[in-house]
């Protein structure tokens, strides 16, 4: 405990909460879960409070052998730590609609699927009338949400929510006469402190959901050794995936108001 106090000190909160903590808690549930309790005696609290009590027994001097199981224990903790915001980086861009080329054929497969469940919004609006004049409030309200989604987001176009969210951001960027690759360098450079601030403080929070949507899949694989592990990573990853959403729009709010922002400054002024 005094170790993981001393390194909050030492290391920025952003990378000792999002990736070190989960890093060691993911271990010592992998150690003693899935290493000593398996799925026989998975719910053996006497038996994990054991093997604990004799890590922690074993840890009181500074052995040879201790700090051995020291080192094999912050190897793989250090290794997930920095792991986990390459692995991000990758459920980004698959959550960005931004698909490498050797999964674009699964990724036209699920474009397509998705846009034969879309219905148009006239059609849901006709279903929401025939839902009010059957009585069903509720179907009709949702029908009504439903109508209201479809005329925001538009045909689906990307294998993603996210992809066709970011694309109509691009849009809406390119009709106010910016270039995006031209626009994004000046605002960066250019751009007062508070819309840099909160363009930085948005993509921190959709790096940290695609964080934690790798750690409910490590969770959930985690499963197959332990399985109270499988219903945790999957409530995380639905947690994860809902709060990923809410970044993204909450990203792309952020820098259209910045692009906007940046369009009514006046320019500087010549010397």
């Amino acid at each position: 405990m005094g170790l993981l106090i001393e390194l909050q000190k030492r290391i920025p909160d952003g990378w000792f909460l999002r990736r070190l903590l989960p890093a060691v808690l993911f271990f010592v549930v992998a150690v003693v879960g899935g290493g000593e309790l398996g799925h026989a005696h998975w719910n053996d609290v006497s038996l994990a409070r054991e093997k604990i009590a004799d890590a922690l027994r074993s840890g009181g001097g500074l052995s040879a052998d201790t700090a051995a199981s020291l080192v094999l224990f912050a190897v793989p903790v250090v290794a997930a730590a920095f792991a986990v915001p390459y692995l991000a980086s990758g459920t980004g861009a698959l959550a960005a609609g931004a698909w490498p080329w050797w999964l674009m054929p699964v990724g036209d497969l699920v474009t397509r699927w998705r846009r034969r469940r879309w219905v148009e919004p006239d059609e849901l609006a006709r279903r929401s009338l025939r839902a009010s004049a059957d009585g069903n409030a509720l179907r009709a309200a949702r029908l009504d949400v439903r109508r209201a989604a479809a005329l925001e987001n538009g045909r689906p176009g990307s294998p993603t929510w996210s992809g066709d969210r970011f694309h109509r951001t691009e849009e809406t960027i390119r009709q106010q006469g910016d270039d995006l690759g031209t626009g994004w360098t000046a605002l960066l450079l250019g751009a007062q402190d508070p819309p840099r601030a909160a363009l930085a403080e948005a993509r921190d929070a959709y790096d940290a959901a695609c964080e934690a949507l790798v750690w409910s899949a490590a969770f959930t694989v985690l499963g197959a050794w332990w399985w109270p592990a499988a219903p945790v990573g999957v409530l995380l990853g639905l947690a994860s995936w809902r709060t990923l959403r809410h970044a993204v729009e909450a990203l792309c709010r952020t820098t259209e108001a910045a692009f906007t922002l940046r369009g009514t400054q006046p320019p500087p002024a010549q010397p």
